[in-house]
């Protein structure tokens, strides 16, 4: 079965992208926030990179 990216719904701290992220590839969220904010505060784009990706990456609907 293919992965796929989704919006974290129970390990979310604005929109649930880092812990989207981190549940994709099996990490600890925490270090994919502690990556964003290195990212944010060195080139200035991650702010802008996370809301990018909170209204690209769907989230996950249950039936």
């Amino acid at each position: 079965m293919a992965r796929k990216l989704y919006l974290s719904e129970t390990d979310k701290k604005l929109a649930g992208v880092c812990g989207g992220i981190a549940e994709y590839f099996a990490i600890d969220s925490t270090l994919v926030r502690l990556g964003w904010v290195i990212f944010s505060l060195a080139w200035g784009s991650g702010v802008l990179g996370y809301i990018i990706a909170a209204l690209v990456i769907p989230r996950k609907y249950y039936y």
